[in-house]
Parts: structure tokens; C-alpha cells; sequence
């Protein structure tokens, strides 16, 4: 009982952190694989069929709410898509402990970025302010 509520509060802040965009599916992993002794690569699976229900809903609410930018969505979801598909293909043909090392490194520079990024406000990879949605016009 313990480990069934534990693993529910652990998909509920993943799928809310999500949502917001935010890194939910980092920390659904570190749940998996640390708190509840998850296998990596069944972590991984179960992060990425995890993602599907929260982007979806994440998807709904942001455009209900004026906030997707379709242009992007455009112009990355492919991309994306096929990105995805060749690291889970690379992941699974990997060793694990080839891939345990590398991913460490990536938390830590995620973690980072998010800490000392803080307060900066929105902006694209050329610095610039997101464009206003709905609510901020």
C-alpha cells in the first residue's frame, strides 16, 4: 500500500511539473529508478508512454488557453518525433551503463540551467522575449 501511493504522488507531481513544461519527466525518472528500484531502460518506457497523456493534456489547455504557438509546433513536431524515435532505438541497443554516465551529466546541466535561469523571464535561444499570448496582450 505504502509503494502504490508513493508511486501515485510520484506521477502526480511528474504529470503537474509536465504540464507546466517544466521537467516533470526528469523527475519521474529519478522517482523510478531511485525511490522505487525501477530497472533504467523500463523507467525510460514507462517516462515515455507517461508523456503521452500529459503533453496531450498540456496540448489541450495551452491552446484553449491562447498559448500554443502553432509555427512551432510546426515546425518541430516532426523533427521531434523522429529525434525521439532514434534515441530510444540508440537507448535500447546501448549498454546501460554506457548510458548511466552521460545521463547523470545532462541532469546536472538541466538542473543547473533551471536554478540560475530563474527570474530571466521567457525568452528563444536568441534572447529574445517570447511573443505574448492571449493573456499577456
Amino acid at each position: 500500500m505504502k509503494e502504490a501511493i508513493l508511486t501515485f504522488l510520484c506521477a502526480l507531481v511528474a504529470g503537474t511539473l509536465s504540464a507546466w513544461g517544466v521537467g516533470g519527466g526528469t523527475l519521474l525518472l529519478l522517482a523510478l529508478t531511485l525511490l522505487l528500484d525501477v530497472e533504467q531502460r523500463q523507467a525510460q518506457t514507462l517516462n515515455l508512454l507517461f508523456f503521452l497523456p500529459a503533453a496531450g493534456a498540456a496540448l489541450f489547455f495551452h491552446r484553449r488557453n491562447g498559448e500554443l504557438d502553432t509555427a512551432a509546433v510546426r515546425r518541430t513536431a516532426i523533427p521531434g518525433a523522429l529525434a525521439a524515435l532514434v534515441g530510444a532505438g540508440a537507448a535500447m541497443l546501448l549498454d546501460v551503463d554506457l548510458l548511466r554516465r552521460p545521463f547523470g551529466l545532462f541532469l546536472l546541466y538541466a538542473g543547473g540551467t533551471l536554478l540560475f535561469s530563474r527570474g530571466k523571464g521567457f525568452s528563444n535561444q536568441r534572447g529574445e522575449e517570447a511573443p505574448p499570448t492571449k493573456k499577456t496582450q
